[in-house]
């Protein structure tokens, strides 16, 4: 029989290692794929709300979404997504995460189907300026996802953990912090990794440079234009007088073609129709550019470090511009705010947010390669200004480059993680030898107990649905009062209805009589009428639950799978299981009351782990012997604990089993206990009707004395 078991699990084992491997591929998949698009939102959280800022015009909802809240949002969803790629990776709270997940990547699939069909962004901007994906491509990217999302939700349990679900607290914490910090340094400073045409290093000339034979695309600008509170569009064929007041434009490609890196970039002076790009970008030499898509919205908190930059510029003879999309009355007001004298020159607003994460912020160029960039809070200050660009060290391109910037997130934050989780690995690996060395050092110990002393013997009632709450309260302080005044030689258990537990609670000193439930719901909370949870239950100070009775099973058509659910719910809410099992009298005269109790078993408790199983207690329970006054001979209810004991070896070792309480139920009485409890393999009762009536409950429990 052994040999048949090892088979049947084995075979199970095998049919199962695949989806177990899709499920953590598909979680792998999931994890990188969150963590970076996370990640890259969090360095340029500002680039992540400009988009969001695209995508609120194109639903016409920009005039009613202020500026913060777009921020907003671009950094609480750069963090969800990191976080979530986190909990995938080292899979904390599966289930929950799960479920996350797979709603996130419904949404973002909808929203992606909408944006390919509509068009009414060229990028979603899901891998910011890392990766860009045009939409056709965001939209297959999000089905493979959603169908990831999908397999980790059928099958979350499969994610093995990567840290103990007691540290666990530490990656969450340490993960959504490190993602605040990158966020907040990047908007106070420029984003740690630039991956915009215009880095530090970058050619802008050549980066506008189309080759030789390549098809030129076209473009299309639309001007969005007000005057006397009316709002028009128009276009470079019907440009509308200077009574009109800019408001917005918006550049669209009307033919394929090549587009180089840096298409949109011009510099046009006030007042002039001159453009100037040329002439700045072939100069040999230095320049300096003041970017500010408005003026308007400008930080004006530093103009004075603005202004002393200005001079250093004069001073050394650099040219200084400001680009901005202002027009005539913002750069009016910002002169007359800080004493401006520099030439402003009219630059697209989408190409100035473009150049530098900051309003404003400043750009200095030589040769027409971009030496540095600074935000408006990192500005060169004046112990800096004093030699010539070319002798001091911000004249130099001193970025450290991407390689070092990979280094420093690796010692920042991948670095302690994996610290952490070698350490976790280390002392759960320290922990069960430890466990094992304790295991083996009593081993001779363990040789010479007994069975009987190696397992808790137990007499559990079991009241069904009997005894209003006055009478149960009452019955429960007997019982209590008669066990206290003569101590028991085993564990004794009252299962209650529902209604009477917080009471019984109360008149219970559960070192003498533990409390348990006689049933709890397979959901853990939500809108089930009439149901009772597991953290229900914990709450009113139970600390068992009776599972699998016949009773349930017979009258409310309980499964395996949902005692399987009902089991790993009392478990997760640190509740002991009295599980029942037992045949009916047809499968008893057909000699099939070994495989029915074991297909019961098996579907419902032997997936649980070796750790959890020490939680369970199994009730053998014949139906053809409950509440009927039949009850299995000594004899009979031996063989099938014995047998029971054996299947529990054949899952979990001999030690386990030997450690497992087993119990009759079935007509247990005070006159047939001292019988049937003298049996080696028979652990104590699981007992109904007898546990009404204190005298008679009393009566069993005394059994464990003769």
């Amino acid at each position: 029989m052994t040999t048949e078991v090892n088979e049947t699990e084995s075979k199970a084992q095998n049919r199962q290692w695949p989806v177990t491997l899709g499920v953590n591929i598909c979680r792998l998949v999931l994890a990188v794929t969150f963590i970076f698009s996370g990640f890259v939102k969090a360095v340029d959280p500002l680039g992540m709300q400009y988009k969001l800022h695209d995508y609120a015009v194109a639903m016409s909802l920009d005039r009613w979404v202020p500026n913060w809240a777009t921020l907003a949002a671009a950094v609480l969803l750069g963090l969800f997504e990191f976080s979530i790629g986190i909990y995938l990776l080292f899979a904390i709270r599966r289930k929950r995460t799960a479920l996350l997940t797979a709603i996130f990547m419904a949404i973002m699939t909808l929203l992606t189907v909408w944006i390919a069909i509509a068009n009414p962004v060229s990028d979603c901007g899901c891998f910011g300026d890392a990766i860009v994906l045009t939409n056709e491509q965001t939209l297959l990217k999000n089905i493979v996802l959603m169908a990831a999302a999908a397999v980790v939700l059928i099958w979350p349990l499969r994610m093995p953990r990567l840290i103990s679900k007691s540290n666990q607290w530490i990656v969450r914490n340490y993960a959504g912090l490190f993602i605040l910090i990158v966020s907040t340094i990047s908007l106070y400073d420029l984003p740690m990794f630039d991956f915009r045409p215009y880095h530090i290093g970058a050619n802008l000339r050549k980066g506008m440079e189309i080759p030789n034979g390549a098809e030129e695309p076209e473009f299309s600008t639309t001007f969005i234009m007000q005057k006397d509170g009316v709002q028009k569009e128009f276009t470079l064929d019907n440009y509308p007088d200077s009574t009109w007041t800019f408001v917005d434009s918006h550049t669209v490609q009307t033919k394929e073609g090549y587009v180089p890196p840096i298409h949109d970039f011009s510099m046009t002076p006030i007042g002039t129709d001159q453009d100037i790009t040329s002439e700045v970008l072939n100069r040999k030499g230095y320049t300096f550019l003041l970017i500010s898509p408005y003026l308007e919205q400008a930080d004006d908190s530093n103009f004075g470090d603005i202004n002393q930059i200005y001079e250093y510029a004069q001073d050394w003879h650099i040219p200084f511009y400001c680009l901005t999309a202002s027009l005539k009355k913002g750069i009016d007001k910002w002169i007359d705010m800080t004493g401006a004298d520099y030439i402003f020159c009219n630059t697209d607003a989408t190409t100035l947010k473009t150049i530098v994460r900051s309003n404003p912020g400043l750009l200095l160029i030589k040769d027409g390669v971009v030496i540095n960039k600074w935000s408006h809070n990192r500005l060169p200050q004046t112990s800096q200004l004093t030699l010539a660009p070319e002798k001091s060290t911000f004249g130099h391109i001193t970025d450290p480059g991407v390689a070092k910037k990979l280094l420093k997130l690796l010692l920042w934050f991948v670095l302690p993680l994996s610290l952490l989780t070698f350490a976790d690995r280390l002392w759960a690996w320290s922990k069960w030898i430890r466990e094992k060395e304790k295991s083996n050092s009593n081993k001779i110990f363990s040789i010479l107990k007994t069975k009987k002393k190696m397992r808790k013997k137990i007499v559990a009632g079991n009241w069904k649905m009997n005894l209003n709450l006055q009478e149960g309260v009452a019955l429960a302080k007997e019982i209590n009062e008669a066990l206290a005044a003569e101590k028991p030689n085993c564990d004794v258990i009252i299962c209650t209805p529902f209604i009477h537990l917080a009471s019984v609670a109360k008149e219970l000193d559960q070192n003498v009589v533990a409390l348990g439930a006689e049933n709890c719901a397979d959901k853990a909370k939500g809108a089930y009428t009439g149901e009772v949870s597991a953290e229900m239950v914990k709450s009113t100070g139970a600390q068992y639950v009776i599972l699998g009775h016949s009773e349930r099973r017979q009258y409310y058509g309980e499964t395996a799978e949902i005692l399987k659910e009902k089991v790993d719910l009392a478990l997760a809410n640190g509740l002991k299981i009295l599980f029942c099992c037992g045949e009916t009298l047809e499968e008893r005269k057909a000699e099939k009351q070994n495989e029915v109790v074991k297909a019961e078993l098996a579907g419902s408790v032997f997936h649980l782990d070796a750790e959890a199983w020490k939680n369970i207690v199994i009730a053998y329970e014949p139906i053809w012997a409950i509440g009927t006054g039949m009850t299995a001979t000594s004899d009979q209810a031996e063989e099938m604990l014995a047998y029971i004991r054996s299947i529990v070896a054949e899952k979990y070792g001999q030690e386990a089993a030997e450690e497992t309480s087993i119990l009759y139920g079935g007509s247990c009485k005070a006159s047939n206990a001292p019988e049937l409890f003298s049996k080696p393999d028979i652990d104590g009762g699981l007992i109904g009707g007898a546990s009404l009536k204190c005298a008679d409950f009393k009566g069993i429990i005394d059994a464990w004395k003769k």
